[in-house]
């Protein structure tokens, strides 16, 4: 009786590491039994047929500021994790910088536990925050369940977050090299040549962030990672100039990483009107050219995976009043709208659910390492499925944005990929636009955390 399953639900669309096909998910407790023949499903099984909809596995989004605790004003666990579900995405990975305290310290790492208390609709891990004054805080931070750190090259946009020197990198990495835990790094270094002011135009800005200060900051990077052989992940890649370096250090067996984020893969700097804040972030969204390198960069590799980088804030913090990019608080909200976003890229393309399911689900799952547990549908795994019609396309409304504060600039997109149902380690948490069952989510500590 151990192996009658509880529910099987079944698709004539499963993305599965063999492929794509019609098959049946069978379901015991909170994990995946197995992947059979629709025709083979027990009899007595009760079934969730999705018919054609694809089910892939639940996207693993390891790239979120959440804010909780401290600016709950401009996002919170429950708004979050509630919108990621109804994108899609069953596991996120929250950044330590915007809330209050900034995740640098056990106590603050405690704080944000706790915050958390009944709030999680999808579960949820978290990085330690990287500065120069807790270099001593690192290790202390790794028992308590961190699954890597999180520097800035340049200024984060909040003080008690401030950027590292390349001292601090390498003092990092000694330490790290001690576990099995990366550290991600916003990579730009800042020259000062190219400050501007009274920013109205897209274009003015982004001549004040060029693409040299990506290059420059991922080739001391590279240097880094040949010297210490510890795990470097490069967040948010924006310049397509830097991808033959990265290729090249993969290429010598180096242990560097990168991804990029959907709004460097669909807008093109050449569309952002004047004034639209909206597009404002870092390193800044560029031309149409540099997205198609992008894009290949993904798809040869060098690119392991896609994130949100949902970073959110207040709107009157986004000065679309004034119109000034100098003034704008730099983020970008997209929680809930990778998955339609980056569809909708692929069907222009012509790429396939499988490569959409490693981008999303499986490679951001075995950089955080739990790729032995999330990630794919295969028998063992997490029940954590997104069931979702690649066919049918809507707008993008305020209305249907469950994220706190309701500004992005995918306002108005024409997007392909509609979410019907949510599964959390086999519960059902979001299903034809309503929340049910949550919040159930759990938050995810890394293998070195100190059990209590």
């Amino acid at each position: 009786m151990t192996n009658t399953p509880d529910r099987a639900i079944t698709s004539q669309r499963v993305v599965t590491p063999e492929g794509v096909r019609a098959a049946a998910v069978l379901i015991k407790g909170e994990k995946i039994l197995n992947v059979i023949p629709i025709e083979n499903t027990p009899e007595t099984c009760p079934i969730d047929d999705m018919e054609n909809n694809v089910i892939m596995p639940g996207l693993v989004d390891i790239h979120v500021h959440i804010n909780e605790p401290g600016r709950t004003d401009w996002e919170g666990y429950e708004t979050a994790t509630r919108a990621a579900g109804s994108g899609g995405i069953t596991t996120l990975v929250d950044m330590p910088l915007n809330c209050i305290p900034v995740t640098t310290t056990v106590k603050a790492f405690e704080i944000k536990l706790e915050s958390t208390y009944n709030k999680l609709w999808v579960d949820c891990g978290y990085y330690g925050g990287l500065i120069p004054e807790n270099l001593d805080d690192m290790k202390p931070l790794v028992k308590s369940g961190v699954l890597g750190f999180k520097a800035f090259m340049s200024h984060s946009g909040i003080d008690e977050f401030p950027k590292v020197s390349e001292t601090d990198l390498r003092s990092a990495l000694s330490i790290l090299a001690n576990y099995d835990l990366p550290l991600l790094v916003h990579a730009e270094l800042e020259d000062h040549s190219n400050h501007g002011k009274d920013l109205h135009t897209y274009e003015s800005y982004l001549a004040t962030r060029p693409k040299s200060w990506e290059n420059n900051a991922i080739k001391l990077l590279i240097e880094l990672c040949k010297e210490y052989q510890t795990p470097i992940h490069i967040v948010h890649l924006s310049s397509s100039e830097a991808l033959d370096d990265i290729t090249q250090a993969q290429k010598e067996g180096l242990p560097i990483s990168a991804e990029t984020c959907p709004h460097y893969l669909h807008f093109i700097s050449e569309k952002i009107t004047d004034g639209d804040t909206r597009f404002k972030c870092a390193p800044p969204i560029r031309d149409n050219e540099n997205k198609k390198q992008l894009w290949e960069g993904l798809i040869s590799g060098t690119i392991d995976f896609i994130t949100s980088d949902h970073s959110p804030c207040l709107p009157e913090l986004k000065k679309l009043s004034e119109g000034k990019f100098d003034l704008a608080w730099g983020g970008i909200s997209s929680l809930q709208l990778s998955l339609p976003v980056i569809w909708t890229e692929c069907i222009d393309q012509g790429l396939s659910f499988g490569q959409l399911a490693n981008w999303m689900s499986n490679n951001p799952a075995k950089f955080v390492g739990i790729d032995h547990c999330k990630g794919q549908i295969s028998a063992g795994y997490d029940a954590d499925l997104v069931c979702w019609n690649p066919e049918e396309s809507f707008v993008v409304e305020p209305t249907m944005i469950n994220f706190k504060n309701k500004i992005t600039p995918y306002e108005g997109e024409k997007l392909f990929g509609i979410v019907k149902r949510t599964y959390l380690r086999g519960n059902k948490i979001f299903d034809r636009g309503q929340f049910v069952n949550g919040p159930l989510g759990r938050s995810i500590l890394n293998s070195d955390a100190e059990k209590n």
